[in-house]
Parts: C-alpha cells; sequence; structure tokens
C-alpha cells in the first residue's frame, strides 16, 4: 500500500525567512496538493542559543500572505503534535539512549578545549580534523571504558554528548528524487553529535524522530542538506524505521558572480530576499516584498520557476495551475539565477490585471499619509490610467503624483520646449479648455487638436510644453485624460502657473 503524501516545511526561529525557505515551503506545498496531501509546518527550535523572539510569529505571517498555509502546525490541527521541537523534548533523549543500547552511538566526555587542541594540532600538520573511527576508540568516550567506568561518569552527571557511531567502510548508494543515485563513502564522515550537554537533541536526531513520528512520506528540502543524507539515511536504518523519500532542492544563486543568493545581494542591489519587511534588535529593517509593493501571486509565480517548469513556455501561473502541473521530476538539479527584473516582470504582469478599484486602495493610502483628500472613484480612474507602466504597488504613487500635486518645479530639459510664442499660445488653450462643454478625454481632444489645425499649428508646439505645464515633466498617460482627471479650474490654474513661471523667456 503507498504511504500517504506527507510532507513539511521546518524552519528555525533564528530569523526572518529568507526567499530560499519560502520556496522550499512552496514546493512542499505543491507536492502535497498535487498528490492530495498534506503540508505540515514544524518549528525546529532546538538550538536555543539561535533562537529570536518574533521569528516563529514572521514565519507564519509570510506563509499566511503567500497563500500557502500549512494544513497541521501550532494551534492547526494537532494530529501529529507538538509541532514545536522544544515542546517534544521530553521525546528525544530516549531515542539517543536507544541508539547507545543497540551500538550505533556512544557517550563522548571530550572538554571543548580538547577538542580545540586536536583540530589545531591537525590544522599545524596540514591534516583536517574529523571526529570518527580513527580518533573515538582513543578519545574520552564510552568506546574505551568499562562499564563501571561509564556508570560512574554518569552517576557524578560529567557533561557529555551521544555522537552517532559511523560505520567505518561503508558505500551507501541512495537515491534521491531530483538528482538520482548519490553515493557517499562512511569512512570520511565525521560522527556527528545527536545530543547535546545541555539536555537537548541536534538537528539530525529531532528531525528523524519528528520526521518518523509525525509520518513524513518525503523529504523536500534544500541543496545544502545533501551532505546530511548518509547520517539522516543511517538513523533511519538504526532505528529500524522505513526511511521516507528525498529530493533536494537546487540553489537559488545569486544574481552577479557566484554561489548562494543572500540578504547582501539584497541590500547591494536594492531588492528583497524576505517576504516582509523584518526589524532586528539593533533596529535595522531588511526589506520584505511585501512592502516593496509585490503581490503575493506574484512571488509565489517566480519563486516556482526558479529551478522548476513544467515543460512549456508558459510562464504565468495561477496557484491552482502550478499544483495542478507541479512534478519534482522536472526540478532542475543546478542553481536557479536570480534576476530581481525578471521578478519585477511577474509582478507587473499582475499589477496590469489588477482592478482598478483593487490597486486604487494601495494609492489611496499613500494619499491618506501624505494628508491629500481625493474622492475614491477620481483615484480609481488615475490608478487604471498608471498601472500600465508600474511594476511594483509602490510605483503608483510615483508615476501619478502630478495627479494630487501640482508641479512646483519644471523639468530644465523638456522646459527648453517652451519658446517665445508658448506662452501666448497657452493662454489660448486655456481659452479653447475653458470652452469644452462636456469635460470628457475625447471631447478634450477633439476641441484641442480642432482649434490646432485650425490654427496651422505643429502638434509638438502645443503638446509638449502643456504637458509640461500640467506635470512638470514629459511623462505621463494620455494628455487628454490627465486633462479631464484634472478638472477645468486645476488646468487652467497649472497653465497660468506655468505662464508665469516661464515669463522671462
Amino acid at each position: 500500500m503507498t504511504k500517504p503524501v506527507r510532507v513539511r516545511f521546518a524552519p528555525s526561529p533564528t530569523g526572518p525567512l529568507h526567499i530560499g525557505g519560502v520556496r522550499t515551503a512552496l514546493f512542499n506545498y505543491l507536492f502535497a496538493k498535487k498528490n492530495n496531501g498534506v503540508f505540515y509546518l514544524r518549528i525546529e527550535d532546538t538550538d536555543q542559543n539561535r533562537f529570536v523572539p518574533g521569528a516563529e510569529e514572521y514565519i507564519f505571517e509570510a506563509l499566511k500572505w503567500l497563500g500557502i498555509e500549512p494544513d497541521e502546525t501550532i494551534g492547526v490541527n494537532e494530529q501529529f503534535g507538538p509541532y514545536r521541537q522544544s515542546d517534544r523534548k521530553h521525546l528525544y533523549k530516549q531515542y539517543a539512549l536507544d541508539l547507545v543500547h543497540n551500538g550505533f552511538a556512544y557517550y563522548a566526555f571530550d572538554a571543548a578545549e580538547d577538542l580545540d587542541a586536536l583540530r589545531k594540532e591537525a590544522e599545524a600538520e596540514g591534516r583536517t580534523f574529523i571526529y570518527n573511527h580513527s580518533v573515538r576508540e582513543v578519545l574520552n568516550t564510552s568506546l574505551n571504558m568499562t562499564h563501571d567506568e561509564l556508570e560512574a561518569r554518569l552517576f557524578n552527571n560529567d557533561p557529555y554528548v551521544i555522537r552517532f557511531k559511523m560505520p567505518i567502510d561503508e558505500k551507501l548508494t541512495l537515491k534521491d528524487i531530483i538528482r538520482g543515485e548519490v553515493t557517499f563513502d562512511t569512512a570520511l564522515l565525521d560522527d556527528k553529535v545527536l545530543y547535546k550537554s545541555d539536555g537537548m537533541p541536534t538537528y539530525h536526531l529531532a528531525n528523524i524522530v519528528d520526521d518518523h513520528l509525525q509520518g513524513t512520506s518525503h523529504v523536500i528540502r534544500g541543496e545544502e542538506w545533501l551532505p546530511s543524507l548518509p547520517l539522516h539515511y543511517l538513523l533511519y536504518r538504526s532505528f529500524g524505521w522505513d526511511a521516507p523519500e528525498f529530493a533536494h532542492l537546487p540553489l537559488i544563486l545569486k544574481p552577479v558572480g557566484n554561489g548562494k543568493l543572500s540578504k547582501r545581494d539584497g541590500d547591494k542591489l536594492g531588492f528583497p530576499v524576505f517576504p516582509l519587511d523584518w526589524k532586528s534588535e539593533t533596529g535595522e529593517t531588511a526589506m520584505g516584498y511585501r512592502e516593496q509593493g509585490f503581490f503575493p501571486e506574484a512571488v509565489v509565480n517566480f519563486l516556482a520557476l526558479l529551478g522548476w517548469n513544467d515543460g512549456t513556455e508558459k510562464e504565468l501561473f495561477t496557484l491552482e495551475e502550478l499544483i495542478e502541473s507541479f512534478d519534482l521530476a522536472r526540478v532542475n538539479k543546478s542553481g536557479a539565477k536570480f534576476d530581481p527584473e525578471k521578478n519585477k516582470w511577474f509582478n507587473h504582469q499582475y499589477l496590469a490585471k489588477k482592478e482598478n478599484g483593487e490597486l486604487a486602495v494601495y494609492l489611496q493610502s499613500v494619499l491618506n499619509e501624505k494628508g491629500i483628500a481625493v474622492d475614491n472613484a477620481v483615484v480609481e480612474k488615475v490608478a487604471g490610467l498608471v498601472k500600465d507602466r508600474a511594476n511594483l504597488t509602490t510605483d503608483l504613487y510615483a508615476l501619478a503624483d502630478f495627479f494630487f500635486v501640482a508641479p512646483e518645479k519644471y523639468d530644465e530639459k523638456a522646459a527648453k520646449n517652451w519658446k517665445e510664442d508658448t506662452s501666448g499660445l497657452m493662454q489660448q488653450v486655456i481659452s479653447v479648455i475653458e470652452n469644452v462643454k462636456v469635460f470628457e478625454a475625447k471631447e478634450i481632444e477633439s476641441t484641442i487638436k480642432n482649434w490646432i489645425q485650425e490654427n496651422e499649428l505643429g502638434m509638438g508646439k502645443i503638446m509638449q510644453p502643456l504637458r509640461i505645464a500640467l506635470v512638470g515633466e514629459m511623462k505621463g498617460p494620455d494628455l487628454f485624460e490627465i486633462i479631464s482627471v484634472l478638472g477645468k479650474a486645476e488646468t487652467t490654474k497649472r497653465l497660468n502657473t506655468a505662464i508665469n513661471n516661464f515669463k522671462n523667456i
């Protein structure tokens, strides 16, 4: 019988959720939904030294904003709870002891300074110190103690860790859904700590125990965890449990150069690498997609295509379409380069299709902040006029500011279009505009163009200085739409202001 699909996203609350982690969560979500399975979230907080207040709440808020919330997690359908590892602390020690009892792990009483000395000694000799079969028989471990000696150490509460006893010489050929067969030599691997002296498990032990107890069928995680695959497989084998299937996702690479995408890359090139803004304990704010003006569905669409495609040229997918098309077999092995401009392109595609009323909400919020009161019907119309030029919701006001605030200065380069006779012509334009009876864009356009034609004037001779007077520079949508939104009084006022400004030409 096929095991029901249960996949998990298991972040550590050590800071804001990186966009690479978001993609891992997304691929797990898509795989679960495609296979009528369960996507659950587990908080892996066994490393209390790295715990950051607010990080756990940030993770949940980010997934909610993105529309990929878990089916099970803390406070939601807790069939396999607890879903926070620190609340499962009581479980892990017995599993570690079982491994010791069955000969798959051992106690290590080594002092940190002794291990540090061994590392420095190896370094001085040009070697790399590896805590494995080559040293474990001579170090301060239970492998070198009599039963009575070990009992005495434990009775005295001497600090210890429990290490996995890596097989001495075994070639492991393991299957990865994305990468195919991967081979490891256990002789080159170290004896990882499974249980720490502070009474907490390490990631390796807690991860395996929890995945087993919570019924995980597939482990879909980042490529950086591939070196841990042999240890995790051997832990399953040591416990006598069936291992889940593994899939290691390719890295998200820097836009420029080589290596994994980092916060520094985003800071340097001016793009977010986190879903939401994050304020550090020092007060520094790291920018997030939400606050930078991205739509969650655009972020999801963009991330889904970083390392995966459906085999066609199609680029725009709804979440439902992604679920229907998703297949781990079509995930690439090689890293996917992050392209900030393509990221914006995706957002533009979604923004351009939004209803004007939805975009008006973003624009209205900026106007409210600036204390500018504008009827919502006008804001909706303005949003519709500028949205084809916007990539982000935060672009909307910058593209439309002149609709709400008259220009106080004029672009010098554009102002060169204002000639000696321009002020007189603009005075005539004022009269033409004042005589427009139905003040709508088409009527305004027809009236002004007829006047230009009747007076045998060049179109540029009128239209360019008219735009400068109303906008302040050569930007903006259709000029007649601008005039219709501004209205007669404001249009006339701005023309008079420009005439006065350029009177000395």
